[in-house]
């Protein structure tokens, strides 16, 4: 008897010994880069300005907890460089969780990749000015309509003159190379284009690969096939804005998205390796998913697919 608990004691140890292995050997192969999830809300953010709804009072309540408009963050530690995917209203919290848990070099950003615009992608260039930041010739990444919009309309155009930021050109389907082992290229993407067109990005390492689509008006409209496009890839952040057309009362024809129960349907006959790779992502406030506990999320991730949240890195 004595040698049987000897046996189990020994075994035990061993197993802990083992997981204690595993952690370690975790943390030392953490990726040199990688992507980092700093918001998944919609522009309006949450909670959400004027609502006074049940899934607003959960956040006023304590229930529930506030969430960044979506943004991700590109970090490479072998190269001591940072950038950033659009500039969102919580860009300046944003920024700060990039140094604080991620990097921290002479730079604020080494750059930041704009997708169109609409307010929550990129009216964060606002605390690059005079009234907040005030630096000197920060990289903003963006397409020739974006650029001529900045360019031409106050109080952007201010951040221009002062030299607070610094254009850099995109192009279509363009590689960026941001050093040896990194590289982005903008496509477009059909969206509401009432200032500036709108693109998606491919962000591609020297391991891994990931797509994101935070703003598309529906996948039938996109001359490409989104399904062959997230196979190419490793990971797909796309636009989960709402649920389902029973969601909102506004008129869907004023903001097209595709619904999740429309790209659910569009993958359904697809591996569960193909649908794992899709990470849903740009939530509205009235949206459920947006909640983490939530029942109607637990389900489709039973499906494969996946959900961003903040904090997340996918290493690439």
């Amino acid at each position: 008897m004595k040698y049987f608990w000897n046996i189990i004691f020994t075994i035990l140890l061993f197993s802990c010994n083992n997981n204690l292995s595993d952690k370690k050997l975790t943390k030392q192969s953490q990726p040199k880069q990688y992507l980092t999830v700093l918001g998944t809300a919609q522009d309006g953010g949450y909670p959400h300005i004027g609502c006074q709804k049940i899934c607003c009072a959960n956040y006023y309540n304590g229930t529930n907890k506030r969430k960044s408009v979506v943004s991700l963050g590109l970090v490479d530690l072998e190269n001591n460089q940072k950038w950033l995917f659009d500039a969102t209203p919580d860009m300046h919290t944003q920024l700060a969780e990039l140094e604080k848990n991620h990097l921290k070099n002479k730079k604020v950003i080494d750059g930041v990749f704009l997708t169109h615009a609409h307010i929550g992608h990129y009216t964060g260039l606002m605390y690059f000015g005079r009234e907040a930041l005030g630096k000197k010739n920060i990289n903003i990444f963006a397409m020739p309509k974006m650029k001529k919009y900045l360019t031409k309309n106050g109080p952007w155009s201010q951040l221009i003159s002062l030299e607070n930021i610094k254009l850099q050109p995109l192009q279509h389907d363009s590689i960026i190379i941001l050093n040896n082992k990194l590289t982005v290229t903008p496509f477009f993407v059909p969206h509401r284009d009432e200032f500036s067109e709108t693109v998606g990005y491919k962000i591609k390492g020297s391991k891994k690969s990931a797509l994101f689509i935070p703003d598309i008006d529906k996948w039938q409209k996109w001359k490409r096939n989104i399904i062959d496009e997230v196979k190419k890839v490793d990971y797909a952040f796309v636009d989960a804005t709402f649920l389902n057309q029973k969601e909102v009362k506004r008129a869907m024809t004023e903001v097209p998205h595709p619904f999740i129960e429309e790209t659910i349907k569009l993958f359904q006959n697809q591996t569960f390796t193909t649908k794992n790779k899709v990470i849903f992502i740009h939530f509205n406030h009235t949206n459920p998913v947006l909640q983490e506990n939530s029942e109607v999320r637990t389900e489709i991730e039973k499906l494969g697919f996946r959900f961003a949240s903040e904090g997340q890195n996918y290493g690439l």
